[in-house]
């Protein structure tokens, strides 16, 4: 795994603290959001591929509408249909990305990316175990180098594993 890209946190801090949701964004289909390929969508639903991947096949999930928490904003049969979605595309990420293990796991807070989303990030088999679990994900120890292209590529790939 190259994380070679760094990442610049302060603008990210930035955005995602004082500009608009993100989420809320790519819902509306907002061209600024290239990067954030859509392998999913149903009426209440939608998985990207994450904009600032750490692992390959790094993907978000998240509800269309704007809810900020997981256990108080859902009643149990939205939580469950989520979940539910979460593990569909889990499976496809884990049938197009090789992966020793599937990270999943909700990030986030009232401060920033408020927008409830659960992170489905493969673990790439071989990789050290000092790098392993939240080394892996944090963008502070590098990003891998990402376009518009490459996220089509894998998106591709994904939606090809949802379709089977």
């Amino acid at each position: 795994m190259i994380r070679s890209e760094r990442m610049d946190l302060d603008a990210y801090v930035e955005r995602t603290r004082n500009g608009p949701c993100f989420i809320c964004a790519i819902v509306a289909r907002d061209p600024a959001h290239d990067l954030e390929e859509i392998l999913y969508e149903d009426e209440g639903h939608l998985a990207f591929l994450a904009r600032y991947p750490t692992v390959p096949g790094y993907t978000l999930v998240s509800p269309k509408a704007h809810v900020e928490h997981a256990v108080r904003d859902l009643d149990e049969d939205a939580y469950t249909a989520l979940m539910a979605v979460v593990r569909k595309v889990a499976l496809a990420v884990e049938a197009a990305v090789p992966s020793e293990r599937t990270y999943l796991l909700t990030l986030g807070s009232q401060q920033g990316n408020a927008h409830l989303h659960w992170h489905v990030a493969p673990l790439p088999p071989g990789t050290p175990y000092h790098e392993q679990q939240f080394y892996a994900l944090m963008s502070e120890n590098g990003i891998i180098p990402w376009d518009v292209e490459q996220a089509r590529v894998l998106a591709d790939r994904i939606r090809a594993a949802l379709a089977g």
